[in-house]
């Protein structure tokens, strides 16, 4: 997906309702105050678990999530960087998820929405596959303690 597209993602993720439960479609995850989308993912590495092939999907996610952060740093200032403790059991959603998936974000804060808009580079475990995730959630759910 070109960076347009993902823009044009997180413009209707900033518009749209929350839902009142936690429900899942396809690459979107929403729930009480959240909305968690993979914008892009590479191939799993259930067969084939070569090194080469993993450090090539790893960069492809990595330049990815430069042209997007370049992106929304060009229209709404520098992010700033929230490390996430996986094993926080009291953090809210979308955190406590995002925790399964990476251990840092960058966050570009709405506060005209009452809204974050997270950036991250996920993966569950080694076998699957490296996701590019984009988080909008309410202020309120963005941990405090957490925050660089």
């Amino acid at each position: 997906m070109a960076t347009a597209d993902q823009l044009a993602v997180i413009d209707a993720l900033l518009a749209r309702p929350f839902r009142a439960g936690d429900s899942g479609e396809a690459h979107l995850f929403s729930g009480a105050g959240y909305h968690l989308c993979h914008l892009q993912a590479s191939r799993d590495f259930w067969e084939d678990r070569d090194e080469e092939v993993r450090e090539g999907a790893q960069q492809e996610i990595e330049t990815a999530f430069g042209h997007l952060a370049a992106a929304l740093t060009a229209r709404w200032g520098g992010p700033e960087i929230v490390r996430i403790d996986w094993d926080d059991e009291s953090a809210p959603e979308p955190v406590s998820r995002l925790g399964m998936l990476t251990g840092e974000v960058q966050v570009w804060r709405r506060p005209e929405v009452d809204r974050w808009v997270g950036l991250a580079i996920g993966q569950a475990d080694n076998e699957y596959p490296v996701e590019l995730l984009v988080t909008v959630a309410e202020l309120s759910t963005l941990p405090s303690a957490h925050r660089n």
